[in-house]
């Protein structure tokens, strides 16, 4: 045990298969335990993740979407370092995002978000879900098998997300392989860090266009609602703000909500007697999806900076410690739970489990989640007399073989090949599958962003089709071109989040300032300076 708790959590792709034989292992440690040599603590209780997540006047969550193994932007010095974080915050990945905000732009940016999830407007989505998981569920069940999670759980948690904020149907497949072809939140990889943010980049550019739209046209969807909405104070939050609430939305409720798909199918397949049990009895889906969120959670941790001197369960947390908080080892705590690794449908007080964190900071879009999920459950058991998984990609029952998003936030699979037996009496449907049911297909995304290609290098200099924008704001003689033609754009907080991306993908996003003839510009002066090797 004590071997397996000095492995690198991070990084070791050997504990993505079970995690929780390592959180058990650290938890052995004690509910907060310090990694020996690192200024991280972990907090393995359910109690004590209670107590920090509750606590957002000790902790910042200003390093959430980027996790605690990456360095601070600055060096902390003091009892007290609220103002470096706030200096320095947009050096945090993500940290200009509403899940890395604290006190009140993180109350306010709450507030607008909150007014998407009311009751009358889940329920005029439910519609939407019903009708599109019918279809899909029955395409797929007509077929007799699909991977799961490319040609079921995306798509459908895609479109229901876009459907409730208005995305344009055209848009929607480009969105989709976005994500697809992005870095995923906590990648092991601790060099893809720079490429996390390049989806919301992206299709932050196309929800600037539908917020300007809606500001100027409004015409009574969710997307209009949030266009116009007002802080508690009764300002009108700046546009760039709007963009940023509805990119993550749309981009964390896709991946969350499809990675809780495949995670539920892998006990429904696997469970005795579970699949009768709620073919039978189909009120206990609700029951079955708070097991699976409390047993394998859609986020495995997250991440909280204690910004002054402070301590969790008589652990001291001098200002600047980071804190990984494993919400899948809360959800496991022997001391909170009965039998925790055991799934258990009537198991009591189970929606007080953490998959959606607590506090301030709750996931606010638990109650779609919850909601899609369910309805896609429900019609893949209606429509089936038996769900399995693939032996032949993943191996018999008791020895089966999955593959998981190499990352340290997400618990999910990359890919699930299901085998679907029809009900007695089911019709294949005649139509072909929509154009919305169909996978997005592989390439755009990786053509735009050049990703999977090496960048430019000292052969083949600089430009603005080929190298990152970060590179370019790197170099002084290249940055001073870059100034000299977009004046203030290295202090634009998107030029932030795309220096993964070339200024010639941008551009398709911004013509109005990055027009054709600039860009040729700025290319004739950087064909006339010399690479750098480290281009």
């Amino acid at each position: 045990m004590q071997e397996l708790a000095q492995r690198n959590y991070f990084t070791d792709h050997q504990i993505l298969v079970d995690p929780y034989a390592y959180f058990e292992a650290i938890r052995a440690l004690g509910p907060v335990y310090r990694l020996p040599g690192q200024d991280i603590v972990v907090v393995t209780g359910f109690a004590e993740t209670i107590e920090v997540l509750g606590n957002t006047r000790d902790f910042s969550s200003a390093m959430a979407p980027q996790g605690p193994a990456a360095p601070l932007p600055f060096t902390p010095e003091g009892a007290d370092i609220t103002p470096l974080i706030e200096a320095h915050r947009t050096e945090f990945m993500g940290g200009d995002l509403v899940v890395s905000l604290d006190d009140q732009p993180h109350t306010f940016s709450r507030s607008i978000l909150s007014r998407l999830f009311t009751p009358s407007k889940l329920r005029a989505n439910e519609a939407f879900m019903t009708d599109y998981a019918d279809r899909m569920v029955r395409e797929m069940v007509g077929k007799g098998h699909c991977d799961l999670m490319r040609e079921v759980a995306t798509p459908y948690v895609t479109n229901v997300i876009a459907d409730l904020l208005g995305v344009p149907d055209d848009d929607r497949k480009l969105f989709m392989e976005a994500i697809d072809a992005g870095v995923g939140a906590g990648s092991l990889d601790p060099d893809d860090l720079a490429q996390q943010n390049a989806p919301l980049v992206l299709m932050g550019m196309y929800f600037a266009q539908y917020v300007a739209d809606r500001r100027a046209n409004p015409t009574g969807d969710v997307l209009s609602d949030l266009a116009h909405a007002t802080y508690p104070d009764g300002s009108l939050p700046d546009a760039l703000e709007i963009v940023r609430l509805a990119t993550f939305l749309f981009a964390a409720g896709q991946d969350t909500s499809a990675k809780l798909l495949g995670n539920a199918l892998c006990f429904i397949a696997d469970q005795p007697g579970l699949q009768a049990r709620l073919r039978a009895d189909p009120k206990l889906i609700p029951a079955l999806i708070e097991e699976v969120l409390r047993l394998e959670g859609s986020t495995k941790m997250t991440a909280r900076l204690a910004r002054v001197d402070s301590s969790i369960a008589g652990v001291d947390c001098p200002a600047g410690t980071k804190v990984m908080v494993a919400l899948a080892a809360a959800n496991r705590d022997p001391r909170r739970w009965d039998d925790p690794e055991a799934l258990v449908l009537d198991r009591p007080k189970i929606r007080e489990n953490l998959a959606f964190g607590r506090g301030a900071h709750t996931c606010i879009g638990a109650p779609l989640a919850r909601v899609e999920v369910r309805v896609l459950l429900e019609e893949l058991l209606e429509h089936t007399s038996n769900i399995d998984l693939d032996p032949a990609r993943h191996g018999p029952k008791g020895a089966r073989k999955l593959e998981f998003e190499p990352s340290f936030i997400i618990r999910g699979l990359a890919r699930l090949d299901v085998v679907l037996t029809p009900e007695e009496g089911f019709v294949a449907p005649k139509s072909a599958t929509p154009e919305a049911v169909q996978p997005p297909k592989r390439g755009l995304f990786s053509r735009l962003t050049g990703r999977g290609k090496a960048p430019a290098d000292a052969t083949t200099g600089y430009a603005t089709a080929t190298t990152r924008i970060g590179a370019l704001l790197a170099n002084p003689e290249t940055r001073s071109v870059i100034e000299r033609h977009f004046p203030e754009v290295a202090a634009d907080p998107r030029i932030s989040m795309a220096k993964s991306m070339t200024f010639r993908l941008i551009q398709k996003f911004a013509p109005e300032v990055f027009t054709e003839a600039a860009l040729d510009a700025v290319d004739a002066e950087l064909a006339r300076i010399a690479p750098a090797a480290n281009t």
